[in-house]
């Protein structure tokens, strides 16, 4: 798979190979969907917060006598059927909600998620950005590029790149994002992928699978005898004379009680 490949000032110049590891790969929306909803739970703080009825101020006097009432029986005031009383199973602000995912299901979600944004045509490689920081030209090169100005755009850096993280930072629904920090929720929220040169390197050595490393041994070549074969015959003629001769033989304390 290729896409097209742009210089600074917006004239395209060839196209880019994409590796098959990272943007060729299976696509699993179900995996895709794990990792977005983990990403997004790992981000969430617990804030909402209820007094049980231990923490609500007021008496712990009962209200009124337990029989001989006609009504129904109550304790404190600060019991949760009370008005003003506590709550029963209210939210917790020490309430954990992250979530872990090995981190080779990870990889293959962060892969999914290119290869379906590669498939679409999402994606646009831009040759290179001179290091000055100049908001208006940054925006006339969007104009050039094969992208929707206002949607969602994310500008995949190899390394820090001070010009560009500068130029882009008052333009509306723009941001840009390190190659080694790639993740499904900005991939999957961005409507385009501009992938600066060195990017796609980057993300390969990080994210992509090492070859493993298969350690051959030496073969030594062992001589093995083979077993010769023997008749039937021999085999019985050596076990009879080795019981006539156990039969013949004397032991030794049968001859010292003899004496």
């Amino acid at each position: 798979m290729t896409i097209d490949l742009y210089t600074a000032t917006g004239s395209k110049t060839g196209t880019l190979e994409l590796p098959k590891e990272l943007f060729e790969a299976r696509i699993n929306r179900g995996l895709i969907h794990q990792a977005v909803i983990m990403q997004q739970s790992n981000r969430r703080q617990p804030i909402a917060r209820a007094k049980s009825r231990g923490e609500v101020v007021g008496s712990t006097h009962k209200i009124y006598a337990q029989k001989h009432t006609g009504r129904a029986r109550h304790g404190a005031v600060r019991s949760p059927t009370m008005r003003g009383g506590g709550k029963a199973f209210g939210p917790k602000n020490d309430r954990n909600f992250s979530k872990d995912m090995p981190k080779a299901m990870r990889h293959a979600a962060l892969a999914a998620c290119l290869s379906l944004q590669a498939k679409e045509g999402k994606i646009v490689g831009l040759e290179s950005y001179p290091e000055t920081i100049k908001t208006k030209a940054f925006h006339a090169l969007l104009q050039k590029l094969p992208v929707d100005i206002g949607r969602r755009i994310v500008i995949v850096l190899p390394e820090n790149h001070k010009g560009l993280t500068l130029s882009c930072r008052n333009v509306p629904n723009v941001k840009t994002l390190l190659a080694s920090y790639l993740n499904p929720e900005d991939v999957m929220g961005a409507r385009h992928l501009i992938f600066l040169n060195g990017s796609i390197e980057k993300a390969m050595s990080v994210f992509a699978k090492q070859p493993s490393k298969i350690k051959v041994k030496d073969t030594v070549e062992v001589a093995v005898k083979k077993p010769t074969l023997r008749s039937k015959t021999a085999k019985k003629t050596t076990a009879a004379t080795t019981v006539k001769t156990a039969k013949k033989a004397p032991s030794k304390k049968s001859s010292s009680s003899k004496k």
